[in-house]
């Protein structure tokens, strides 16, 4: 942890088709040993192919999964006396997105179509629609802090 002071937030700039920071921070996540020219490719041909197959607007589609994904509530261990809690807690706005990010990704990298142009734009269809892999992760995050709200009181 920094002890002078807090580290500031670096803007990022908005993608060049959309002009969206979302997207770019999507591209980003997505982006593997520096190629962000071809994760830029991956997420734009991806949309095309959400346009294609459900002709509607792909970027739509694109934030209606990302709000989809995104978790209100996640636990967080704290410890007391000895002993650890999982304590639920309300999720950051900022960290709500970035979870959400990585769901999807992490979703679509596990899916078994051939190429991750197909594998991305098949999880967000599904995120979109309230199911597929990346929306039960925030489902699973939601009963686990159901499941543990005996321990709200523990919030610091």
């Amino acid at each position: 942890m920094a002890r002078r002071r807090r580290a500031k937030k670096r803007e990022i700039p908005p993608d060049y088709k959309y002009q969206s920071v979302l997207v770019s921070k999507f591209i980003n996540n997505l982006m593997w040993d520096g190629k962000k020219s071809v994760a830029e490719k991956i997420f734009y041909r991806a949309i095309d192919l959400i346009t294609e197959r459900l002709k509607e607007d792909g970027i739509e589609v694109f934030k209606r999964a990302i709000n989809n994904v995104k978790p209100i509530v996640e636990v967080r261990p704290r410890r007391i006396g000895g002993a650890t809690y999982q304590v639920p807690m309300e999720v950051r706005q900022d960290r709500r997105t970035s979870l959400a990010i990585k769901w999807i990704i992490k979703a679509a990298r596990s899916r078994a179509e051939k190429t991750m142009a197909e594998r991305l734009a098949n999880e967000l269809i599904a995120a979109s629609r309230k199911e597929g892999a990346a929306y039960k992760m925030r489902e699973d995050t939601h009963r686990m802090a159901e499941a543990n709200k005996a321990f709200a009181h523990y919030r610091w």
